[in-house]
C-alpha cells in the first residue's frame, strides 16, 4: 500500500482544519432538508462529526446505494469532516459529493503515515467517483533474477512478485526488457531457459555456441564462476554499473598481460556488450542513476502524466497515464493522488522528480521510505539536469494529450455518423458489444466489451460463463439470450433507470456541455451491437422487452457472403436491413468493435477450455485415451508442446494416424465460433 496525498479539499477547508474548530449549522434544521440537498448532505456531516475521533485516520463518504463516494485522509479526521459541513466555500465537485453524502465511515491509523498507505489502498480497490482515478492500470515488466536450488535464471516477470529472486525494473515495454536481457546474456552469460529445458539438456544448446549462456545445464562453467556472473549482473542492475565495468576492465588488463588473449577477448565483448545497454537511450542522465520522472499536464479538462523511468543511468522506457479526475482540480492535485495510486504495487527508486510540487511532498517521501525500507527523496527541481529530465517529460505529456484529444475528436465525429446512419437519437456514450464462443458448444463463453467517446474501455470488458444446462449445444440464440438476460437483470438491480439521471442538488452547476470527468455516466448501454442476424436480434429483442427494457437501442452486425468483411449487413428492429458503403468510416467503425468483441470472446473461450484440459486431460479428445495420450507425452514431453506441434509431427507418433492428427491438431489450432 502506497501513499496518496489527498488534494481535492478547498484550500478555506485546510486553513479551518488546521487553525479552528468550523462553525457548525443547526444540526436538527439541516437534518430537516430534502434528501440530496446540499443542506442535507452538510446535516449529515455534521452528525457523524460530532462522533468523529480527533486522530489520524481515514474517512469514507458514502452515497445512498451503500456506493463509497470518496475516501479521504486527515491528520484529525473530526475537524477535517465538519470542514465539510461549513456552508460555503465548496468548489463545485465537493459540493456534489456533500449532497449525495448519507453516511461516513472512519479508521483511526497511529501515524498520518498510516492514514496516507491505507488512503491509498482503499482508492485502489474501492474507486470512489469522487477521488482522482489511475485508470488503464496494467503491470511493467520486470527482470527476474531467479533464486532456488537450480543455477539462477534471468527472465521478464508480469504479475504478482511471488516468485522467489531478485526483480528489477519497471521496465516501460516488454521491447525493452528483451533487449535488456539479450545484452546481458552476452555480458554476463547467464541462463534464460526454464528450469524443465535446464534440467533436460545433455549438451550445451545454441545460446552456448553463439556466447549467449555459461552453460551451467551441462557443467561448462563451475558453480563458484557462475555464481559470481549473477553476482555481477545483480550488481549492474542494481545500479553498480561503473564498479562492475572497472572490474571487467581490469580483469582484462591482467588476462591480456598473461598472455591469456582468449579471456581477454571474451571480458572485451562483455564490456561492449554493457556499452550498448546504455547505450540504448533516448536521454542519457550524467548524474541521475536511480530515478523515475512524472509530469502532468493539462488540457481541455483532461490530465496527462508522463512516466520516465531511470535504472543504472539507463533510460527503461516511459509510458503515458490519462488518469480521470474532476476538472477543477489544479495539475498538483491530479499528480499527488496519481502518485499515491501509482506506487501502491510498484517499487519506488532512490530519488523521484516532479514537475509540479504537490502539497504533501514530505509526507508521501515518509511512507515511500517506509515502505521500501530506504531513504527515497520527492523532489521538483528548478535547475540543472534534473530539471532538463521533467521539462523532457513534460514535453512528452503535451505532445500524448495531444494526441490523445485528437483521437478524441475524431471517435466523436464517428459516433455522431454513426447516430445519424441508425437513426439514434444522439451520439452513443457507451457502446456495449456482445459475442459468443464455443465449439460444438463445448465451453461456451459469452463476451462484452465496451466502446466510447475514448476508444475501447477494457477495464469494463465482461466475460460470461454459459451456465445453463438446458440449452441444446451450439444454439446461439440461446446463449445470447442468457448473456444478455444475466447483464441487463443485474443493471436493472444496480442502476435502476429511474436512479440513472444525476441527482439534483442546490449546488453551482456544471457549466453548459461539460461533462463531470468523476465517471457519473449512466452504466447503461446508448447501443447494444450484437455479432449475429436477424435471429439473434429478435431473440434479444424478446428478452429484454420480457424485462420491460424497451428504450435501449439495439445493432446486430451480419456478416456477409463468404464471411466477406465490408459486405456486412445491419439489423435494427422494426426497420428494414441495411448496408453501408464499402468505404463508409462507420463501417471500419463497426467492424472494428465487432472484431474486438471475437477477439475477446475467442480468448476467454480457450482460455477456458486450456482449464479444462489442464484438468480433464488430452483425454478429452475424442479418440484419445490412456495409451495414446502416455505416446504423445513420452513423444513431446509437455503438454505444451504437443499444442505448438505440427500436423507432420503428430503424425509421427507411435498409433497416431493421419486422421487422429488432424483431430488433435485442430482441437488446439481451431478458429473457434
Amino acid at each position: 500500500m502506497i501513499p496518496g496525498p489527498k488534494q481535492n479539499i478547498d484550500p478555506d477547508i485546510e486553513l479551518a482544519e488546521e487553525d479552528e474548530e468550523p462553525t457548525l449549522p443547526d444540526l436538527a434544521e439541516e437534518l430537516d432538508r430534502p434528501p440530496g440537498s446540499l443542506a442535507a448532505g452538510r446535516g449529515v456531516i455534521a452528525h457523524f462529526g460530532k462522533h468523529a475521533p480527533s486522530s489520524p485516520g481515514v474517512y469514507r463518504m458514502i452515497g445512498a446505494g451503500g456506493e463509497v463516494l470518496y475516501v479521504g485522509k486527515a491528520k484529525n479526521i473530526k475537524k477535517r469532516i465538519l470542514a465539510y459541513a461549513r456552508p460555503t466555500g465548496h468548489a463545485n465537485h465537493i459540493a456534489r459529493m456533500i449532497a449525495a453524502t448519507t453516511a461516513i465511515e472512519f479508521v483511526s491509523t497511529a501515524t498520518e503515515t498510516e492514514a496516507l498507505l491505507l488512503e491509498a489502498n482503499l482508492i485502489k480497490r474501492l474507486r470512489p467517483r469522487f477521488n482522482v482515478l489511475l485508470r488503464d492500470d496494467k503491470s511493467f515488466p520486470y527482470i527476474l533474477i531467479t533464486a532456488g536450488d537450480l543455477p539462477a535464471q534471468i527472465t521478464k516477470h508480469r504479475g504478482a512478485r511471488n516468485r522467489g529472486g531478485d526483480y528489477f525494473g519497471p521496465f516501460a515495454a516488454v521491447s525493452a526488457v528483451n533487449r535488456t536481457i539479450t545484452a546481458l546474456e552476452r555480458a554476463f552469460l547467464i541462463r534464460s531457459c526454464s528450469d524443465a529445458v535446464y534440467e533436460s539438456r545433455t549438451r550445451p544448446c545454441l545460446l552456448h555456441q553463439i556466447k549467449r549462456c555459461s552453460a551451467p545445464c551441462t557443467g561448462e562453467i563451475s558453480d563458484v564462476d557462475y555464481a559470481e556472473l549473477v553476482r555481477e549482473a545483480k550488481a549492474f542492475l542494481s545500479g553498480k554499473s561503473r564498479a562492475i565495468k572497472e572490474e571487467l576492465a581490469a580483469e582484462m588488463d591482467q588476462a591480456s598481460t598473461a598472455l591469456d588473449f582468449e579471456r581477454a577477448a571474451m571480458l572485451r565483448d562483455r564490456l561492449a556488450a554493457l556499452a550498448a545497454i546504455q547505450a540504448r537511450q533516448d536521454i542519457n542522465p550524467r548524474g541521475v542513476e536511480e530515478a523515475d520522472v512524472f509530469a502532468v499536464h493539462q488540457e481541455g479538462g483532461f490530465n496527462c502524466i508522463e512516466v520516465f523511468f531511470f535504472r543504472t543511468g539507463q533510460n527503461w522506457g516511459n509510458r503515458a497515464y490519462f488518469p480521470k479526475a474532476d476538472r477543477s482540480l489544479s495539475p498538483a492535485d491530479v499528480l499527488g493522488e496519481f502518485l499515491a495510486q501509482f506506487y501502491d504495487d510498484k517499487p519506488s527508486p532512490h530519488l523521484i522528480l516532479l514537475s509540479h510540487a504537490i502539497a504533501d511532498r514530505a509526507l508521501l517521501a515518509d511512507a515511500l521510505s517506509i515502505k521500501s525500507g530506504r531513504r527515497i527523496e520527492v523532489v521538483c527541481p528548478l535547475r540543472g539536469e534534473k530539471k532538463a529530465l521533467v521539462n523532457h517529460a513534460l514535453a512528452n505529456a503535451r505532445e500524448a494529450l495531444g494526441r490523445k484529444l485528437a483521437d478524441t475528436a475524431s471517435q466523436q465525429k464517428l459516433l455522431a455518423a454513426l447516430a445519424e446512419s441508425f437513426g439514434l437519437p444522439r451520439p452513443p456514450r457507451r457502446i456495449e458489444v456482445y459475442d459468443n464462443s464455443h465449439i460444438q458448444g463445448s465451453n461456451a463463453v459469452g463476451a462484452m466489451i465496451v466502446a466510447g467517446p475514448e476508444g475501447f474501455r477494457k477495464n469494463q470488458y465482461r466475460k460470461f460463463n454459459i451456465k445453463s444446462a438446458e440449452l441444446t449445444p451450439g444454439d446461439d440464440y440461446g446463449m445470447m439470450r442468457e448473456v444478455l438476460t444475466r447483464r441487463f437483470k443485474r443493471l436493472l438491480t444496480e442502476a435502476p433507470r429511474a436512479d440513472a439521471e444525476p441527482a439534483k442538488v442546490d449546488a453551482p452547476p456544471l457549466e453548459a456541455g461539460v461533462q463531470s470527468a468523476q465517471g457519473e455516466e449512466s452504466p447503461w448501454p446508448d447501443l447494444v451491437v450484437i455479432d449475429g442476424g436477424e435471429g439473434q436480434l429478435k431473440a434479444v429483442e424478446e428478452m429484454l422487452r420480457g424485462l420491460g427494457v424497451v428504450d435501449v437501442p439495439l445493432l446486430a452486425i451480419a456478416k456477409g457472403p463468404d464471411r466477406d468483411a465490408g459486405r456486412e449487413t445491419f439489423h435494427l428492429p422494426g426497420k428494414a436491413s441495411l448496408k453501408l458503403m464499402p468505404r463508409d468510416p462507420v463501417l471500419y467503425f463497426l467492424q472494428r468493435v465487432r472484431d474486438e468483441a471475437h477477439r475477446f470472446a475467442v480468448g476467454s473461450h480457450r482460455q477456458k477450455r486450456r482449464r479444462d484440459i489442464r484438468e480433464a486431460g488430452l483425454q478429452e479428445i475424442s479418440g484419445i485415451g490412456p495409451t495414446r495420450k502416455r505416446a504423445l507425452l513420452r513423444h513431446f514431453g509437455t503438454l505444451k508442446a504437443i499444442e505448438r506441434a505440427s500436423l507432420d509431427d503428430l503424425a509421427q507418433v507411435p498409433g497416431i494416424n493421419a486422421e487422429t492428427a488432424r483431430r488433435i491438431y485442430d482441437f488446439f489450432h481451431d478458429a473457434a465460433r
